[in-house]
């Protein structure tokens, strides 16, 4: 039997694999700026790896435009060579891991403050009990500041809410929840279980300021029913509209999942606005291409379990319903 010779391969270009990551990014997203926020990295990083390929190429890989830079005719040729490159890279380094038996690697969220708060730190104590090999990463934002996150590639899974009857087609419906007028432990209004909606006439309000969904959706209502809907402060922190309602009897309105606790403890009261009803989609929608495929996977998952799960304690119902009409 012959001695097995060596493959005998000079390929200068694949040394750094990191280079080429950042030149697939910048090509996929048209913009060293989303390239960066989506590598986590620095534009004046991503820029030195770049003008380094394009030396070691002996061409230019990308022009410049007004808007970005577009992927010139060298770089159109090479860019599915390098697509399948990479992704032949991350195949070994997964098996070479073990990922093939249990997903590892950091899962970015991004979500709304309201809903991290029931959802995150059960989240946490279920992957570190099942999948201990995942990470988890945390940005809060505004819906405006979440689908951002979610086009620049920023964050592997977003939860946002959505009015209407569904959300879009590429997101997955997860709960609808009721909106309830928020007031001070001992008000007559929030006392009982329901209030029409054309109770918030005149009061005292604590509210996001727009751009905000619930904003515009309570805005929609109060010029339907001809009430009148002003608040008296605006403010964009969840933390914030529950101290004050509690400290200096004002009003807002909120999801009950983001005054559960307040609630059960009576620091805040609730009661489900009716008569017409404002509803909301708790949608999840996950980025095409970041992190860990598997890991990604195995998040959204336990996320769709602990929805389940706070379901069935009457936080929400599941996203499997659709709103009522009114």
């Amino acid at each position: 039997m012959q001695a097995s010779k060596p493959t005998n391969l000079q390929l200068d270009l694949t040394s750094d694999l990191t280079k080429w990551r950042a030149f697939l990014a910048i090509a996929e997203l048209g913009s060293l700026t989303r390239a960066a926020l989506f590598l986590d990295s620095n534009q004046s990083l991503l820029s030195r790896h770049l003008n380094a390929l394009e030396r070691e190429c002996n061409a230019r890989l990308f022009n410049r435009t007004g808007r970005g830079v577009a992927l010139s005719d060298v770089g159109e040729r090479i860019f599915p060579h390098v697509k399948a490159l990479l992704a032949d890279a991350e195949q070994l380094e997964n098996e070479i891991r073990g990922e093939a038996r249990e997903p590892i690697g950091r899962v970015t969220i991004g979500a709304l403050p309201s809903i991290t708060n029931p959802i995150v730190g059960r989240l946490f104590k279920q992957l570190r009990k099942r999948h201990p090999g995942i990470q988890l990463k945390i940005l809060e934002g505004s819906s405006g500041q979440v689908e951002e996150w979610l086009a620049d590639g920023r964050i592997d899974i977003a939860i946002l809410y959505r009015y209407g009857k569904s959300p879009p087609e590429q997101e997955q419906a997860l709960a609808i929840v009721d909106s309830y007028l928020i007031g001070a432990p001992g008000d007559r209004l929030t006392a009982g279980d329901d209030v029409p909606f054309a109770a918030l006439h005149d009061l005292p309000f604590i509210l996001p300021s727009v751009p905000n969904g619930l904003r515009t959706a309570l805005d929609a209502a109060a010029r339907a029913q001809r009430i009148n809907l002003t608040p008296v402060i605006e403010a964009d922190s969840l933390p914030l509209m529950r101290s004050t309602v509690a400290e200096a009897n004002l009003f807002t309105v909120l999801p009950i999942h983001a005054v559960w606790s307040q609630v059960h403890e009576g620091r805040l009261q609730a009661a489900r606005i009716v008569s017409p009803g404002l509803q909301r989609i708790v949608s999840m929608a996950l980025a095409r291409s970041k992190g860990p495929a598997r890991a990604v996977s195995a998040v959204a998952a336990e996320i769709v379990a602990i929805v389940e799960e706070a379901a069935r304690s009457g936080m929400w119902q599941l996203g499997t319903a659709r709103p009522d009409p009114d």
